[in-house]
């Protein structure tokens, strides 16, 4: 469960320009479920995904994830708890051109250490259940949008995170990918997996796969 108190994110803090991106949101997200954040662009709903994932930091207002506050900590824990409680996919993928899908996915968990050849038979399961283990060592500009979309949920599932985290993942996907891509999603949540979306995509927000949906607008809940 993630549990959110009065946080607000300010902007120019002090200037003349000043705006709060995130205005006194207070909010739980339960555990197990698929949880979208929908509103237009500017609406506040990829910032409040970067605090969640600890990411960034709330100007003010606290952020708890299970039972543990997690606002007030040093950076070296934000940065440990990102790595193990979160996997992250971007509206852009944000593949690395020139490397192969299977060292794309295995690439953010070598920071900890853990044995390059266990990371690749753990990317190489996952790249099955995706179904794109004949994929894996081709480099990653030659794949389909398709196939890419499976290579960055892998990615984002190589630690094996508690929590999915993914902003605006189907911006740029026709809308048969789109539907696979809710679909993948269920099948995460299936395994008790927590996924949090950022989407104004109406086949994201009306998919009936969706367990709730939480509008926002000038970076307020409606």
């Amino acid at each position: 469960m993630i549990r959110l108190k009065d946080i607000q994110k300010t902007f120019n803090f002090g200037s003349s320009n000043e705006y709060s991106a995130v205005d006194g949101v207070s909010l739980t997200v339960e555990q197990g479920k698929i949880t979208v954040f929908s509103g237009p662009s500017g609406s506040g709903k990829t910032t409040l995904l970067s605090m969640i994932g600890c990411m960034s930091r709330p100007t003010s207002g606290r952020i708890w994830l299970q039972d543990r506050e997690i606002t007030s900590l040093p950076e070296r824990f934000l940065t440990h708890i990102r790595r193990q409680t979160f996997g992250f996919i971007f509206q852009q993928f944000n593949l690395v051109k020139g490397l192969s899908a299977l060292e794309n996915v295995i690439l953010p968990a070598l920071p900890g250490g853990e044995n390059r050849k266990k990371l690749s038979e753990s990317a190489s399961k996952l790249f099955a259940i995706f179904n794109i283990t004949e994929r894996q060592d081709a480099r990653v500009e030659w794949l389909s949008g398709g196939e890419q979309q499976r290579v960055a949920i892998a990615r984002a599932m190589i630690n094996d995170p508690e929590i999915i985290i993914a902003d605006e993942p189907t911006a740029h996907l026709d809308t048969k990918l789109s539907r696979e891509f809710i679909e993948i999603f269920s099948s995460l949540r299936d395994r008790g997996k927590t996924v949090i979306i950022s989407s104004h995509d109406p086949v994201v927000c009306d998919s009936p796969i969706i367990d709730r949906v939480v509008s926002i607008r000038d970076g307020r809940l409606q």
